[in-house]
């Protein structure tokens, strides 16, 4: 996983979200974006959604619309399957 030299997220009275870190943007519609961040997945839920910026080559992106709630899960991706184990807990399962 490509590393960015700062992972920053920023909201600013719940109507406009700014983050740095962004890898890939999985899904994104008024009500749910999906992303991969260099911290890992991160679901964002809200009403009225739009990117109004996005960057990858600087892992920039900006979100306006009411924002409900966001989610770190690790071990995820935006593709929704899990990350690859290590090799060792494959091969002990």
């Amino acid at each position: 996983m490509e590393q960015y030299s700062q992972h920053l997220l920023t909201i600013e009275g719940r109507k406009k979200l700014k983050l740095e870190g962004v890898q890939h943007v999985g899904s994104f519609d008024e009500k749910e974006i999906t992303l991969d961040t260099n911290m890992g997945f991160l679901r964002l839920k809200g009403e009225g959604m739009h990117i109004t910026h996005l960057n990858l080559d600087e892992g920039s992106l900006v979100v306006e619309g009411f924002i409900n709630g966001l989610e770190y899960m690790e071990g995820r991706t935006t593709k929704g399957s899990k990350r690859a184990k290590g090799l060792m807990n494959r091969l002990l399962k």
